[in-house]
């Protein structure tokens, strides 16, 4: 397993992260609401994680096509 593949996971999280501060901090500026604030962040890294993890299992590496079947002979 390489490295990429190991920090793969955090990277995800990370942009996650980044994603439900950024939509926590716009409703905090709109709403001066705190805890509506910390919910629609919350809600907004729970929605970027899934929507990630569904892209990252949508475009997994495909393997080769197998030209040679051990069945054949």
């Amino acid at each position: 397993m390489s490295r990429s593949e190991k920090t793969r996971p955090l990277e995800l999280v990370g942009i996650s992260i980044a994603v439900s501060v950024f939509i926590g901090a716009i409703v905090l500026m709109v709403t001066k609401d705190v805890q509506v604030a910390t919910v629609f962040a919350g809600t907004a890294f729970i929605v970027t994680i899934l929507v990630l993890a569904m892209l990252v299992l949508a475009t997994s590496p495909q393997l080769p096509p197998r030209t040679e079947n051990p069945h054949d002979a």
